[in-house]
């Protein structure tokens, strides 16, 4: 199916755009009153996320509402351990919660390598269902967490300041941290594979909990498995990889077959582009810029593509937006993306 707006794709290629292409992450959900009333009615998150039907209406809501210029499949990364074999619960106001905990090598044992059909069927539905609601109307985004972030909840148990039972076994047992890594990898990459598969035009990796680990250690037992796992991507469907906190890591970025590198609010990124070359960026104003005014909200959104430059940027927050954001404000920031970024290009013709 033809795309009626590739924006996205095409400046993650590198391609030059007639403007900035703009997507929020967390676009589908809380802030949107539509979504609150469909989760209203439902038993909680879980339900929405194992639902097809349902996971594809919240999926495209946002397109509807705020205009963007990409579709970010409704689920959460932490479908994988489940489909792993180990359950999670998401548990109101506080978060998600691992009844059961990996603990030992019999614990990791234990785990299998998951057939993305077989254990995460519903989601590939998800993105069939939603991929033919769309008509190509604008590309559909699938993802993952990052095997380090996934390996951290598994740990954990819940989330986390610390992650501190996480990185010990960085330290304590850095070959059990490998042999669950080495899982956690194979089970993303069969997914991400079965997720283009099922329509997904684009993928990010969400390494959210990247800035805890030091540098060593991140190269170590993170940054080597979202290599794997981009170089095992097709190479026609690129790839973003956003991790949060880490801006250390951007030469092992470089070095990635990734299309895109996501920026946290923290970040410059006229000092990315020294490291990472012609990769193109994501990001990066901060979420909570979107508490402001609308013009505060507007001067914001200038700034932040000045920063960024007229080509090889996708436009969006450096995290995803916060559930109590007034979605007005969230036209407002794509709005500006789209009139800016046009006459930034119509200023360098």
């Amino acid at each position: 199916m033809m795309l009626k707006n590739d924006l996205i794709l095409r400046a993650a290629r590198g391609e030059q755009t007639e403007r900035t292409p703009v997507w929020l992450m967390r676009q589908a959900g809380r802030i949107l009153p539509e979504y609150r009333a469909l989760r209203a009615k439902l038993s909680g998150f879980k339900e929405l996320v194992e639902t097809p039907d349902l996971a594809a209406e919240v999926t495209i809501q946002p397109i509807d509402a705020l205009d963007v210029d990409a579709a970010i499949i409704f689920s959460d990364i932490l479908v994988v351990p489940e489909a792993m074999g180990l359950t999670y619960e998401m548990v109101e106001a506080r978060g998600p919660l691992f009844p059961e905990t990996v603990k030992s090598a019999a614990d990791v044992a234990r785990l299998r390598v998951a057939d993305p059909e077989e254990h995460l069927g519903y989601v590939l539905e998800a993105l069939r269902v939603t991929k033919k609601a769309l008509g190509g109307r604008v590309p559909l985004i699938g993802f993952a967490g990052a095997p380090w972030t996934i390996l951290a909840y598994m740990v954990e148990g819940h989330g986390s300041k610390t992650f501190s039972k996480a990185r010990r076994m960085l330290f304590q047992d850095p070959e059990l941290s490998h042999q669950l890594l080495r899982k956690i990898t194979d089970t993303t990459i069969a997914y991400l594979r079965a997720q283009v598969e099922a329509g997904a035009n684009m993928l990010q990796v969400f390494d959210s909990w990247a800035g805890i680990l030091n540098p060593q250690h991140y190269h170590e037992f993170s940054a080597r498995y979202i290599g794997e796992i981009c170089a095992a991507m097709p190479a026609d469907v690129p790839v973003t990889v956003f991790a949060k906190g880490a801006f250390f890591a951007h030469h092992d970025f470089a070095q990635m077959p990734c299309r895109t590198i996501g920026l946290d609010w923290n970040e410059d990124p006229r000092a990315v582009r020294q490291l990472v070359g012609d990769k193109t960026l994501q990001g990066n104003l901060d979420p909570c810029a979107l508490y402001g005014t609308p013009e505060q909200v507007r001067a914001a959104t200038i700034e932040m593509l000045e920063r960024f430059g007229p080509q090889r940027h996708i436009a969006n927050l450096g995290h995803g937006v916060y559930p109590d954001t007034n979605p007005e404000r969230v036209k407002v920031f794509v709005e500006t993306v789209k009139e800016h970024s046009t006459r930034m290009r119509q200023d360098l013709a």
